[in-house]
């Protein structure tokens, strides 16, 4: 059987990329990357979010294809229930999935004004009120999570599809200078020291600079 397909687009913006790739490296899962090139039109207008489609990442499995970045989460912890994509405890399982949820649906303010961009780094960069309000909430949930679980991941001992999910934020927070507390620093540090976000970061920094307007249009 030919290995599972995860289309994805840039290294360098895409939030909602890493988070599906990160996923599968965290499930085990041994696949090949098809990366749209940036400047292709349909994948520029999902990346400035100008597309309602957004069906990148994308994962080819067999004769499944599974799109959104929840489901494919959803989709690799029913096939590889044992790598701990959702904590095993209901209840923690529950609540994993909340804050996943929020994730995906909120935090649009953090979005538009603090757009992912890996290479790019703002020394003392001022937050505005509304997206500040995101950081507060984004904070809460780490520092409820990690209290709760014991970390040293949101969720305790293991990286899960939350660590996946909230992933983004934290090359937002390192690009944007955002002033944490020790905790969440430290949380931070250990999403970026995963072998798996070191590798995307490398190739990030190698990606070429093909989409300039990125920076305007956010």
């Amino acid at each position: 059987m030919a290995k599972p397909v995860l289309t994805i687009s840039s290294k360098n913006y895409g939030a909602w990329a890493l988070r599906g790739w990160l996923m599968c490296k965290l499930a085990g899962l041994d696949f090949v990357e098809k990366v749209i090139p940036p400047d292709d039109p349909a994948m520029k207008a999902e990346m400035l979010l100008l597309s309602s489609s957004m069906l990148v990442p994308s994962l080819q499995h067999g004769g499944i294809k599974v799109w959104d970045t929840l489901a494919i989460g959803e989709y690799l912890h029913e096939i590889k229930p044992k790598a701990g994509l959702l904590p095993a405890d209901a209840k923690a399982r529950a609540h994993c999935r909340a804050i996943c949820g929020e994730m995906h649906s909120g935090f649009s303010s953090l979005r538009s004004s603090l757009p992912m961009n890996i290479k790019a780094r703002f020394p003392g960069f001022k937050v505005w009120s509304r997206a500040q309000a995101d950081v507060d909430r984004i904070v809460a949930i780490w520092r409820e999570c990690l209290g709760s679980y014991g970390g040293p991941y949101l969720f305790g001992d293991t990286p899960c599809m939350a660590d996946a999910m909230y992933a983004p934020v934290v090359t937002r927070f390192i690009s944007y200078d955002v002033a944490l507390d020790k905790t969440c620093t430290a949380y931070c540090k250990r999403i970026m020291e995963l072998p798996a976000m070191q590798e995307w970061v490398k190739a990030a920094k190698a990606e070429p600079e093909e989409i300039d307007e990125l920076d305007a249009e956010f």
